[in-house]
């Protein structure tokens, strides 16, 4: 009887702390109703489902192809599993095509210098480039621990430098990080803090205006910046 009493105490607590968050985001995006944010973020882990099984269905063949390359272009892993700050300062391991040397981070970890880092490697180079070595991710967000669409997920060693030195920076963890977003489809990697700074606003812009019509558009700009480059500044 004790067991089930923990349990429910336990799920009660959790059920507590959802609520608080809700309200929170719901307060964040006043005056949109309660009930029509409820919907949206169902529907929205309903859509991230769904997209995120059938994107590993049909890139299954890239999926093999790119973890063949990266092992036979250098030593190392394939998949590159790194902490990152997700939901509500919630650490996850993201998962990814290692695209740099394994000490690439031997002295402590580094903004990337972007498409020009000669930690690269060569085909990290090309993974980059076409955003393949993100493709990993879509098992994050089967697990839930991120969303098709979001802020990018960053690493704990800048999240608290940028708490500092960003009014603001923290509102962007009131929803879970995305594989893409309206921030990332406007701007370049980050590579410095003004990188973040430009994109903050678009994240907080994407918060505010959570709704299933801009993922749609935010999705379609998406397939454009990956088949053209063009976007990325």
């Amino acid at each position: 009887m004790s067991v089930i009493v923990a349990q429910l105490l336990s799920w009660q607590r959790e059920v507590a702390v959802e609520l608080q968050r809700f309200l929170l985001l719901w307060r964040y995006q006043h005056p949109v109703p309660a009930w029509r944010l409820g919907w949206r973020l169902v529907l929205k882990r309903a859509v991230d489902v769904v997209g995120a099984l059938i994107g590993l269905v049909v890139t299954a063949p890239i999926l093999a192809v790119a973890a063949l390359l990266v092992k036979l272009d250098s030593r190392g892993p394939v998949i590159y599993a790194q902490e990152r700050v997700g939901r509500f300062g919630e650490p996850f391991m993201i998962y990814k095509f290692r695209t740099m040397r394994v000490d690439a981070e031997a002295n402590g970890p580094v903004w990337c210098a972007g498409e020009e880092d000669p930690r690269m490697t060569r085909i990290g180079a090309m993974l980059r480039r076409t955003h393949i070595d993100e493709l990993p991710q879509l098992w994050n967000v089967v697990r839930g621990t991120m969303s098709l669409i979001g802020p990018r997920p960053e690493r704990p060693q800048f999240v608290e430098e940028l708490n500092r030195v960003l009014p603001g920076y923290d509102d962007r963890l009131f929803l879970k990080p995305g594989m893409t977003g309206l921030a990332q489809i406007h701007y370049r990697y980050d590579t410095s803090i003004a990188d973040v700074r430009r994109k903050l606003r678009f994240d907080r812009l994407y918060i505010k205006r959570l709704c299933v019509a801009l993922d749609a558009r935010i999705l379609a700009w998406t397939f454009m910046v990956v088949l053209t480059g063009r976007g990325i500044k």
